[in-house]
């Protein structure tokens, strides 16, 4: 039985009730340490205002109200009726192309089935909502507190060390204090720091790359070649800085064409030498470890991943879940891993065809029906104590609508300026390619969870159209 299996055999989920309680708690924590702060710093603090101790009775102090509260488990949950009234007018029509989507109740026992429904089976290119797919796979695949890796370790010679790309995307040559896209970054300046103190007399003349932890081509199918320097993914190797970025504080900034050789020229500059000294080779099978530089946990990258929607983060997730499936760490490799390790956490993977783990291909395909069970699993209430928070972090990255990242410049305007603040979803965007999946809470404080997919008009067009359809969902009881 594997771990998906026993993972799939007890797929329900804390819900936000104990999340949003908790940070209840915590807020009134810190409020009552700093007033004890106050009160031991400045005990003459009272009499000096003029105040009165006797006068200040404990009892005409207001208790505090909460203002983050749990969601209600008895909220009315809508009904197919009522939401067919509501959705209709805003999803018929031609105005969204090949269009398929999902509303489901987390809450409901696995396996119940959508509240309302259209065309749900029906595969669609998914854009960065395949990017669901590779969280999922790698949050019920990888233990959460795993940290991508890149190693320093001795050479052939006395000379020469090898720099040891282990799929980290986020290693930067940033100094600490200077923050690159990603959260707590893997640096160099702490590779050249052991390598210093591991050796402290050695004449360091040669720096070798090895990338091969990874195997395939570099660019999926579907890619378009000109989303390296446009900014959108960087050639996928196993050695890399800031994702390949060219400015490595910009999110959508121009990626460089060779990042391995990039990062082992910088490393090499950091140790005092040339360009020169940098070629690319293996490690020798005898080699000692000089030093390792760890990236941050796998549930802070999967947060990031979401808000974000980083392709080239997603993709070294899905190669890290073909090396723990013992998969082969290619595009090809990757993307079957994935869907495997979907399916056997009991996932229905039927129709969906992954080629790469960004869903930034054309030739991905997944169901509105996938998506929405994926986020049905992640945002699930707790149900006993075999539960598991494994994909909390999906749900818990997901943009605000009209408050930061994919969707910090949407929900603007009509009725979509409803959904501010309310909806939380993962956008998805190529060319003839809209899609939106995520949470919100109606207006009877039912957690709704769903998935919108449209493609074959301009996401000028649709995604409008889609901030609507949540917005819509968001001010609906619909029972």
């Amino acid at each position: 039985m594997g771990l998906g299996r026993r993972i799939g055999d007890t797929l329900r989920l804390p819900g936000r009730r104990v999340r949003r309680l908790t940070l209840v708690l915590v807020v009134l924590a810190v409020a009552a340490a700093g007033g004890g702060a106050v009160a031991l710093s400045a005990p003459t603090l009272l009499s000096d205002l003029g105040i009165s101790r006797t006068a200040s009775a404990a009892a005409n102090i207001p208790a505090p109200v909460p203002q983050l509260v749990p969601l209600a488990g008895t909220a009315p949950t809508p009904s197919g009726t009522g939401l067919t009234s509501v959705l209709g007018p805003v999803t018929g029509g031609s105005g969204l192309g090949d269009f398929g989507g999902v509303v489901v109740d987390p809450a409901a026992p696995r396996g119940s089935g959508p509240l309302w429904q259209l065309s749900p089976d029906e595969p669609l290119v998914p854009g960065s909502t395949g990017k669901l797919l590779t969280a999922g796979a790698a949050l019920l695949t990888l233990d959460s507190t795993e940290r991508f890796a890149t190693r320093v370790v001795t050479g052939a010679t006395p000379d020469t060390v090898v720099l040891v790309g282990g799929g980290d995307p986020t290693l930067t040559a940033l100094p600490a204090g200077q923050n690159s896209v990603y959260p707590d970054p893997a640096r160099l300046d702490d590779l050249v720091a052991d390598v210093k103190k591991a050796l402290p007399n050695q004449n360091i003349r040669k720096v070798v790359i090895d990338t091969s932890a990874w195997t395939g081509p570099t660019l999926a199918e579907g890619w378009d070649p000109t989303d390296v320097p446009g900014g959108f993914v960087a050639p996928m190797v196993p050695l890399m800085l800031d994702g390949g970025r060219v400015d490595p504080t910009a999110q959508d900034g121009p990626r460089v064409d060779d990042p391995a050789e990039q990062a082992g020229v910088a490393f090499a500059k950091k140790l005092g030498l040339s360009a020169k000294a940098v070629s690319v080779g293996t490690a020798p099978p005898d080699a000692q470890d000089l030093g390792t530089a760890l990236s941050a946990p796998v549930s802070q990258l999967v947060e990031h991943l979401m808000t974000t929607s980083d392709n080239v983060l997603a993709e070294a997730l899905a190669r890290r879940v073909a090396i723990t499936r013992q998969g082969d760490p290619s595009f090809v490799g990757s993307a079957k891993e994935t869907l495997a390790a979907l399916s056997q956490a009991g996932f229905d993977v039927t129709g969906a065809t992954m080629v790469d783990g960004s869903g930034l291909s054309t030739a991905d395909r997944v169901p509105p029906r996938l998506l929405g069970a994926l986020l049905a699993a992640a945002a699930a209430p707790s149900l006993g104590p075999d539960d598991t928070e494994f994909l909390r972090p999906i749900i818990s990255g997901l943009p605000v609508a009209g408050g930061d990242g994919t969707l910090e410049d949407r929900f603007g305007t009509g009725v979509s300026a409803e959904g501010r603040g309310v909806v939380r979803a993962k956008t998805g965007t190529l060319t003839g390619v809209s899609s939106l999946a995520g949470v919100v809470t109606d207006v009877d404080g039912r957690l709704l969870v769903f998935a919108m997919m449209s493609n074959g008009v301009s996401p000028a067009t649709v995604r409008p159209k889609l901030d609507t359809i949540a917005a819509t969902l968001s001010r609906c009881g619909c029972r």
